[in-house]
This record gives C-alpha cells, structure tokens and sequence, in this order.
C-alpha cells in the first residue's frame, strides 16, 4: 500500500508545477485550497451516498476519490502520506477515547 501511496504522492509533488489548462491536478493547485477542499467535502459526501446504497464497487470507486483529493489536500499543505500514516501507527493499540483525550489537553496545553 505504502508503494501506491509514495508513486501518487510522487506524482502529485510533479503536478504542483505543470500547466493547469493540461492537468486537473495543477488546475486545482491553481485554484488554491479552498476549491481543494470543497472538494474533498463533494467526495465525502457521495462516499456516504454510496456507503448507505451499499454497492460495492462504488463505494470503492468515491472513497479512491476521497482518498485522491485528500492526498491533493496534503501535498497543497506540504506534507506527504507518511505523516498520516506515521500519525495511525502513534494510534495503534491506544483506546480512540484514549487518543482523544490526550489530544485535547495537549491542544488545550498549547493555546
């Protein structure tokens, strides 16, 4: 999995330069990250349209688009998905309500 997200991040990192009237990756760089993620917010949205109709295949085919404008997101913020996913592994093995908690008073801590 790591191997996909690395070429597409790769990818994705070549985009930020090419023309965006030949590349929808460029044209929403170019359209800056509002557009980003009203995007992402669109896809969310027909990935539970999808995810309540229970097609298989298309609740594949919305979170892959999901997942590829958020990635787009990421790249627009300078990070890569090893940072998330480096974020998962910290996770792993904590109780979610755990986790929460922790990071609510560290963000508490930090204002």
């Amino acid at each position: 999995m790591n191997d996909v997200l690395n070429r597409l991040a790769e990818l994705l990192e070549q985009r930020k330069s090419a023309d965006p009237t030949s590349s929808y990756v460029a044209k929403l760089y170019a359209k800056g990250m509002d557009s980003i993620l009203k995007k992402i917010g669109e896809e969310a949205t027909e990935t539970v349209i999808a995810a309540k109709g229970g097609n298989k295949d298309e609740i594949i085919y919305e979170t892959a688009d999901l997942w590829f404008h958020t990635l787009i997101m990421l790249a627009k913020a300078g990070l890569k998905p090893q940072d998330v996913l480096d974020e998962l592994a910290r996770r792993e093995g904590l109780s979610g309500l755990v986790e929460k908690e922790n990071r609510v008073e560290t963000e508490s801590r930090n204002k």
